[in-house]
């Protein structure tokens, strides 16, 4: 009985003991839920019976030098059900048809998103991202339908469309490897738009904002009681870039109208590396990556996100005429006097090579002015190429500008040295080829811009850079600065430069280059028409300009693709982004009968001997490029 007894004692025990230390552990965790942790427990308990319909903040600005925001945003809004609201059959149906017609949905999808709220008893949205144009007519109806919330949120719009579209980039929905990656201390939201492309997406943290919010009150099964708070939003901080308006609408317009509309522009503050504009064409609008939702929506049609003003590799063509002429000169035996007969061809011994025209006697100034390929063939058999190619590496032709954007292509230097790496044999037809531009060299629109800068600052080789400034939009500080930064200088005589700025004044004056001849102006220029085995040639112009008796503060590059020729397809781009910077109205300059017929002056009988010539060398197989 004794042994019954201490058993039944000994269980006992272990039950209380246990019952104690049960107790023991309710009691410590409702020590730590009300006392030890009871801010951070109340805050969670908060959260569950609050429902937030989130508001997107305005994205930061972006401005060109001038002002123009050419990158801003607009009203968007969504309209929600709250479920506190009346929840009976038939006002559900009227409601339904009355705002199916200002929402882009029929009267049986509203009907069915409002009765899955009543069924959740949560907030629903029942449309999103509306124009203000359906704003009005939807706060007539919210009189008399109660439950009803518009929230106000903020659109991305690119109010002129195209413009400087390859920077500025676009928008779009966060992928599944961005959500998982993203920022953090950002507060993205599964649906949130973020940056994808150019300055967008570069600059996406500082262009963010903070999203603000409307917060409901909801009991434990998430239906909605009361409004707790409306939080506002704190909006992106602004870029201002270097751009000047007119001189990018100037070029993107220039290039759209063009024979192809493919091409590219770059313009520069020679002083300092600035970019003033910075097209490809065609160009593509990114208002069609976030639409209205009852808006058009946009095609299923491609865009090219190829940027091809930094991008695009083709031979210079004669605008590279320009270092073969400072070649010759920096060797110190050249007489800019000294004339060259051009006959319409060069005969190198086991090879012709053409030129685009017959220029009879040109000396140094008028085989720049009328590009004679011949002119240069000479001036290249006696430079020779190692000190053409000495030449490009001074210019730091075949290295990427450094413009601060992804996929700039370096472009190719062409040269016996780096043939030599290669253990391949240089003849006197690579260098003859290398004096006007073809061959291998290969260069982007903006390394010409670069060129051209460089020419008119008279040899210091600036980094391009776009971005002025960007500013706090809450406290106006500024956070970041724009910077030029002196890539190199070229080192060459004083009198080289005067003979170089001569020359390309006499190119714009009376040669080639006339196009771009403008009143008030000292404008100096170049003009290149790039050989292409794939089709039609392409279009060059190179120049850089100032007002008269000052130092020049632009230089442009304009490229056409298969444009067949630089005066005619990319001269007529360049005048008018010279004029838009100068602020002068475009009027295009009269041709005279005489210049519309031009033939060089020479004796008849001469003509034909010349004419017989250059048949007898097209038989035998020739090569050349033309201005």
């Amino acid at each position: 009985m004794s042994a019954k007894r201490d058993s039944f004692n000994g269980r006992l025990r272990t039950l209380l003991t246990l019952a104690f230390i049960a107790g023991a552990v309710v009691a410590l965790r409702l020590a730590d839920i009300q006392l030890l942790r009871h801010d951070r427990y109340l805050r969670l308990a908060e959260r569950n019976r609050t429902q937030v319909l989130y508001q997107v903040a305005p994205r930061g600005r972006i401005f060109t030098s001038d002002g123009k925001a050419v990158a801003s945003n607009a009203p968007a809004f969504d309209l929600y059900y709250l479920s506190a609201g009346p929840k009976d059959d038939s006002y559900l149906r009227r409601l339904a048809q009355d705002f199916a017609p200002h929402i882009g949905l029929t009267s049986q999808e509203v009907l069915a998103r409002l009765e899955q709220s009543v069924q959740s008893g949560k907030a629903t949205a029942l449309a999103e991202n509306l124009s203000p144009r359906s704003v009005l007519p939807i706060k007539e109806l919210q009189l008399y339908y109660p439950g009803l919330y518009l929230i106000e949120e903020n659109k991305r719009i690119y109010p002129y469309d195209t413009f400087a579209s390859h920077l500025i980039g676009y928008l779009g929905s966060m992928e599944g490897d961005e959500w998982k990656n993203r920022d953090q201390s950002l507060d993205y939201r599964l649906d949130a738009k973020t940056g994808k492309n150019g300055l967008e997406k570069k600059f996406e943290k500082l262009l963010k904002g903070r999203d603000g919010g409307v917060f409901l009150e909801v009991d434990y099964r998430g239906r909605v009681h009361r409004v707790i708070e409306d939080r506002r939003w704190r909006a992106g901080d602004d870029i201002y870039l270097t751009l000047n308006f007119d001189v990018q609408r100037a070029a993107e317009e220039g290039l759209k109208n063009s024979l192809t509309g493919r091409g590219a522009a770059v313009a520069l503050d020679p002083r300092t590396g600035a970019v003033l504009a910075l097209a490809t064409a065609p160009a593509f609008d990114p208002n069609m990556f976030i639409p209205y939702s009852d808006g058009p929506q946009p095609s299923s049609k491609r865009i090219s996100e190829y940027n091809l003003a930094i991008q695009g590799v083709y031979p210079p063509a004669s605008t590279f005429k320009v270092i073969t002429s400072i070649a010759a000169i920096e060797q110190g035996d050249f007489d800019p006097n000294k004339e060259v007969y051009c006959p319409g061809y060069y005969d190198a011994g086991s090879r012709v090579f053409k030129c685009w025209g017959v220029h009879q006697h040109d000396n140094f100034f008028d085989g720049m002015a009328d590009s004679c390929d011949v002119y240069f063939y000479t001036l290249a058999a006696n430079t020779g190429a190692a000190a053409i190619e000495k030449t490009q590496r001074m210019f730091q032709f075949g290295l990427p500008t450094g413009i601060d954007l992804p996929g700039e292509k370096a472009g190719n230097l062409y040269g016996p040295t780096k043939r030599a790496r290669n253990r391949s044999y240089w003849f006197i037809g690579d260098t003859l080829n290398l004096s006007i531009g073809q061959g291998e060299l290969l260069v982007t629109p903006i390394k010409m811009a670069q060129f051209a800068a460089a020419i008119a600052s008279k040899g210091k080789i600036w980094r391009p850079y776009y971005l002025d400034r960007i500013v706090s939009n809450q406290t106006g500080r500024v956070l970041q600065r724009g910077q030029s930064q002196l890539l190199g200088t070229v080192d060459i005589k004083p009198s080289t430069w005067d003979l170089i700025y001569k020359a390309l004044k006499h190119t714009v004056d009376d040669g080639t280059a006339r196009r771009v001849k403008i009143k008030g102006l000292d404008v100096y220029g170049k003009t290149g028409t790039a050989q292409n085995p794939h089709g039609d040639d392409h279009g060059w112009f190179m120049a850089f300009a100032g007002r008269t008796g000052e130092e020049p503060s632009l230089a442009v590059a304009v490229f056409v693709e298969y444009g067949k020729g630089g005066a005619g397809a990319a001269g007529p781009i360049a005048r008018k982004m010279i004029e838009a910077y100068f602020h002068i109205p475009t009027e295009m300059p009269k041709r005279t009968a005489e210049q519309q017929n031009h033939v060089p002056d020479a004796d008849p009988a001469v003509l034909v001997s010349d004419m017989r010539q250059i048949q007898a060398a097209l038989r035998q197989g020739v090569d050349g490029e033309g201005a």
